[in-house]
């Protein structure tokens, strides 16, 4: 156990100056932070770790090679700073504290997120690219989705619904719809209706699917931001034919 009363895998120094030898892609993300560091980048970066996996967040070191041993200020309530970590993002973050006779260091451990899961925070699935951190991409988040043969389109999106749509494009369905199945019975239907028998509307909420083909412009900015549309001028392959 070390200061904290977390576990650590033999001596911490020695496996700090380890940690220092791998490449920061390889789960690790190493931060100077000699005086202070944003609670916010903190949780994004655990986010992204998590959505890869798992892997560290390493305060205290600076971020390019070779790397040294500077120590931090940041986050002296380390408990306290786990809590809000737990709070904000569901799953056991783990910190530990290092004395280093160069500088104090803290190590945060992030777990995995689940199978098929993928871990988000303030309402984005945080992802890293090169130094930066991004909105994950639409394939990658496809990818975890599909881990569990889950289909992502059919998934609800929570916050959304019915007014996040353009009706305008919910009654040119109907229409496509009605002219495909010559079943006029679809022309008076109540858009809410119509949008459960496309099984686009479920009883926890509006489907992804939905909000991709009827949302407004305001709906896809704050529900899929990192997504793109393409169209496609054979659409016979659809669900619904020929729509």
């Amino acid at each position: 156990m070390n200061s904290t009363g977390y576990r650590t895998e033999g001596d911490p120094v020695e496996q700090l100056q380890q940690w220092l030898q791998a490449q920061e892609g390889e789960r690790s993300e190493f931060k100077e932070a000699k005086n202070q560091f944003s609670f916010d980048d903190l949780a994004k970066y655990c986010c992204a770790l998590a959505n890869e996996r798992g892997g560290k967040v390493i305060l205290g070191v600076t971020d390019v090679r070779p790397r040294r041993i500077v120590g931090t200020r940041a986050f002296p309530q380390i408990e306290a700073t786990r809590r809000s970590l737990m709070e904000r993002i569901p799953l056991r973050t783990d910190v530990s504290e290092i004395p280093h006779p160069e500088g104090r260091v803290l190590v945060f451990q992030v777990p995995s997120r689940p199978l098929a899961t993928p871990i988000k925070y303030n309402g984005v699935y945080w992802s890293r690219r090169a130094d930066s951190l991004v909105p994950m991409p639409e394939d990658q988040l496809r990818g975890i989705f599909a881990e569990s043969g889950r289909d992502f389109s059919a998934t609800v999106c929570s916050g959304a619904g019915v007014a996040d749509l353009d009706l305008q494009a919910v009654d040119d369905f109907r229409r496509r719809w009605t002219e495909k199945s010559k079943n006029d019975a679809l022309v008076g239907m109540h858009p809410e209706q119509l949008l459960r028998d496309a099984e686009l509307l479920l009883p926890d909420g509006l489907t992804y699917a939905a909000l991709i083909l009827f949302g407004t412009h305001g709906a896809l900015g704050r529900f899929l931001p990192q997504a793109e549309v393409i169209f496609e001028p054979d659409l016979r392959k659809s669900q619904f034919g020929a729509l």
